[in-house]
């Protein structure tokens, strides 16, 4: 029997950093169809000590240009504040934000210019393109 890797698997990871069991490192990959495609990206997950009962602060370490993502690389999105549920794992947390990437809440942006510039995709691009750096 072959086994089959479930490409939203291979599109992020996830590790402890060195040997704190609360601080981790995640990584996604960009959505297919999205102008985030061929892009990788680094974030910080950091659990309180009330985890899983409290969502982890998880932060960009990659650059990256969103409505929902500040320069600091801080991130709105509702299951990391007012919706989170003892039930989310890692990988929900980095498949929720692999998903923000490709649909983001321009009602509610934490970076303006970026909402802005969302409604022209190709101007959208070309801003994502300058502002990423490989983590």
């Amino acid at each position: 029997m072959t086994s089959r890797k479930n490409p939203a698997t291979r599109a992020m990871q996830s590790r402890k950093e060195g040997e704190n069991l609360f601080k981790w490192i995640g990584t996604i990959m960009g959505p297919k169809d999205t102008v985030y495609e061929t892009l990788k990206f680094k974030l910080s997950l950091q659990f309180p000590n009330s985890y899983p009962y409290t969502a982890p602060l998880v932060k960009f370490l990659t650059p990256c240009f969103h409505p929902n993502v500040d320069t600091s690389g801080n991130i709105c999105l509702d299951i990391l504040k007012d919706k989170w549920s003892a039930l989310y794992d890692v990988r929900t947390i980095l498949l929720s934000i692999q998903a923000l990437l490709g649909e983001p809440n321009i009602d509610s942006p934490l970076n303006a210019l970026a909402a802005e510039k969302w409604q022209v995709q190709n101007e959208y691009k070309k801003y994502v393109l300058e502002t990423y750096k490989e983590a």
